[in-house]
């Protein structure tokens, strides 16, 4: 089978790779060089699916001109179909079709056979939560010595080069909270910056479908509160509610995972800016024209 071009995998004719097909990547660029020749052959998609993560202003923008999926942390409904219009926005902007990203909000979910069982489940979780742990991470994330402030000390707006949208999301989503740091280790000590949905299966299919509704949001990307716990409650708990609703996939479909998100082909789109170096030899070609 030919994964990509020069790739091989003949073992009758022990041969992995044709030489003569093979060529390096010769990248100089403003910021990086990469003279040699990659460690492993093309997917069968060859351009892996473009993940863009962070929701600040530079991100969405970058999100609009490139990302196929984005990665955002909306904590409430409100923000997040800010966030997602806005996103949409910017991409029609850039002369791409909106609907040609997905976007996916950050999401925890607590589960239990009832929502008696889910609440008990999550004040236990609770009891766990390390305050100096919760400072540590959030300080990681936001570039942000937190061991300088008191517990209770309120925070003013801050600006920090390290995940700013991150920044942006505890210290002014919300104006009619009083953030201080212990009020931020109770937020993220359980699944991070994303909302959390804690229930039975009946009552996050509710929550879940109607943040859909109601922000446009394509998806979430599941945190996870206690690993496997987490996971194994969603698949078997969330996933057959939502499958029994019909608004979760029941197999697999064929293909790529480029495939199975938008159900075209296997490679990026004719208009996506990536597509021009596709043809590297007519690039360069076009490139010393434009120089000469």
């Amino acid at each position: 089978m030919i994964a990509g071009r020069g790739h091989f995998d003949c073992r009758s004719l022990q041969v992995f790779s044709d030489p003569t097909k093979i060529h390096e990547i010769r990248h100089v660029g403003k910021h990086f060089q990469v003279p040699g020749i990659h460690l492993c052959e093309p997917s069968p998609q060859r351009t892996p699916v473009l993940y863009q993560a962070g929701a600040s202003s530079r991100g969405k923008q970058f999100a609009a001109e490139h990302a196929e999926c984005v990665f955002v942390a909306a904590p409430s409904k409100v923000l997040l179909k800010k966030t997602v219009a806005d996103i949409r926005r910017r991409t029609a902007e850039a002369g791409r079709d909106p609907s040609k990203v997905l976007i996916f909000n950050l999401q925890t979910v607590i589960l239990g056979e009832t929502d008696a069982k889910a609440k008990a489940k999550f004040e236990e979780y609770k009891s766990w939560v390390s305050y100096e742990g919760a400072m540590a991470l959030i300080s990681g994330w936001t570039g942000i010595d937190f061991s300088q402030f008191k517990p209770d000390e309120p925070l003013r707006h801050v600006h920090t080069n390290a995940i700013q949208s991150a920044v942006e999301t505890f210290s002014t989503a919300d104006p009619n909270t009083i953030w201080t740091p212990q009020a931020l280790a109770d937020w993220v000590g359980i699944g991070g910056f994303g909302p959390l949905f804690v229930g039975s299966p009946e009552t996050v299919a509710d929550l879940l479908q109607e943040w859909v509704e109601e922000t446009d949001v394509d998806g979430f990307n599941l945190a996870y509160a206690l690993t496997h716990e987490t996971f194994t409650d969603a698949v078997e708990l969330l996933v057959p509610e939502l499958q029994k609703r019909g608004v979760y996939k029941t197999e697999y479909a064929n293909g790529t995972l480029r495939e199975k998100l938008f159900g075209d082909g296997p490679r990026l789109e004719a208009g996506h800016p990536g597509a021009v170096f596709r043809d590297l030899a007519a690039l360069h070609r076009n490139r010393q024209t434009e120089t000469a």
